[in-house]
């Protein structure tokens, strides 16, 4: 588990669930966004301070802070928030199916490794057994007892065999090979398994593990039916926040801004002056007509970065509708998208329940049928030991030949080897019924 790359992959799905769970969080508060930027300006336009139109170039930078925040949208922001926080749980869920999958696996590839060496012990045993009955033929064929064809015939049975113990030996380690690869060890390092005895691993009675029982269990417990009861949550909320798109929703916004312009001016000094404004003819006669108070000559001056920002600033606060009338059938589109995902993964759930119904049925069939042929293989053995026994008799009495006895004896040691396959084969068959059941995989 702690090297297989395919769950690491799965673990990072998991972080970037909680990273978008995040976000949808965060994404209820309010937005604020800064903005600015210089420009040059010629040609008629607007300057951007006093509003008035000018021909004049100039330099001219503006800056704006602004916000907005939703006052109500139809609890679209919320439900998808739910709907993130299913997703989150569905991915964990997703991760233990997962390394439920890499474990039934990794116990399929130990089990085939513990078979195939048994079928090599068995393959050795009858090329032995061939070789043996070969030398006993050739000596007698040699004598002029038996044809020539008797021991053509053996060695012919002594080459057959010795392909079934090349084959069983390359079973073995490819058997390995695979087992290296779900538990991601490098196929060049040198690897060896242990044999448990089988006698001493802890079985549930046959009575215990009946399939409707099992499945029940399994239902209710395995990931995998958690992670399509948190999708289809999931789906649900999505598709309630996919109907609030089709409503108005409400927002307040707000903006500071300021700005700067290079031909901005601002008086820095002043003189009086009483100058007369003109002349009044009155009667024929020319008055000077000066002001009622005196008035001030101007001078002028470009005014500096900072001062202007200040007189420039500018605020505004207000409040936002937006009425969805026609955008293409998006929004429409999105929410039946949805519903018809909420029901995808109904079917989704449905199907992987017939297929672990299927699947608890299958493994049942397999250890009623394991538990038969181990048990068919303790008669095979008890047989085996009784005719050894009468051979042993006869072999001391001289009525029988050594080549027989040694057939005999052979005969019984591929029936325990035989007998220590089925056992082996019914002890996993046992273990992944008692996985369904909730139990996990342990010897």
């Amino acid at each position: 588990m702690a090297n297989n790359i395919t769950i690491k992959q799965t673990e990072l799905q998991t972080k970037t669930a909680a990273l978008q769970l995040r976000q949808s969080k965060l994404g209820q508060l309010p937005v604020f966004n800064f903005s600015a930027g210089p420009s040059y300006n010629s040609g008629r336009n607007q300057d951007p301070t006093s509003f008035s139109l000018i021909t004049q170039s100039y330099l001219s930078a503006n800056m704006q802070l602004q916000s907005s925040a939703d006052i109500f949208n139809w609890f679209s922001k919320k439900n998808t928030i739910a709907a993130n926080e299913w997703e989150l749980l569905a991915a964990k869920a997703n991760t233990d199916k997962l390394k439920n999958n890499i474990a039934l696996s990794v116990a399929n590839a130990y089990l085939q490794i513990l078979l195939a060496k048994e079928q090599e012990k068995i393959a050795a045993v009858q090329l032995q057994q061939s070789q043996a009955q070969l030398s006993n033929t050739r000596k007698l064929v040699d004598a002029g007892a038996l044809p020539e064809l008797n021991a053509a015939e053996l060695e012919a049975q002594v080459a057959r065999n010795s392909s079934t113990l090349i084959s069983a030996k390359g079973t073995v380690t490819q058997g390995i090979l695979s087992l290296k690869a779900f538990m991601a060890i490098d196929a060049a390092s040198p690897f060896e398994i242990e044999t448990p005895d089988a006698d001493k691993i802890p079985v549930d009675k046959i009575a215990d593990l009946q399939p409707d029982v099992v499945y029940a269990l399994a239902i209710a417990n395995m990931p995998q039916q958690r992670f399509n009861e948190y999708k289809i949550k999931s789906a649900e909320k999505t598709a309630a926040a996919a109907k609030g798109g089709l409503y108005p929703s409400f927002n307040v916004f707000g903006s500071l801004g300021t700005g700067f312009n290079s031909r901005a001016q601002e008086i820095t000094g002043s003189s009086p002056s009483n100058a007369p404004f003109g002349k009044v003819d009155v009667g024929g006669t020319n008055y000077l007509v000066y002001p009622f108070t005196p008035f001030n000559n101007y001078t002028y001056g470009k005014t500096a970065f900072l001062p202007q920002l200040n007189q420039n600033f500018r605020q505004s606060i207000g409040i936002g509708i937006t009425v969805p009338i026609f955008n293409g059938y998006n929004a429409r589109t999105n929410y039946e998208r949805s519903r018809i995902n909420i029901q995808n993964q109904q079917l989704q759930k449905e199907l992987d329940a017939q297929s672990l119904k299927q699947d608890i049925y299958q493994a049942y069939n397999a250890a009623v049928v394991a538990l038969e042929k181990y048990n068919a293989g303790i008669k095979s053995v008890e047989t085996a030991e009784r005719t050894l026994n009468f051979a042993q008799k006869r072999f001391e009495v001289g009525m029988l030949a050594t080549f027989e006895l040694i057939t005999n004896q052979n005969n019984l040691f591929s029936a325990k080897l035989q007998n220590a396959l089925n056992h082996f084969d019914y002890v996993f068959k046992m273990k992944v019924l008692e996985f369904y059941k909730g139990q996990g995989l342990k010897l």
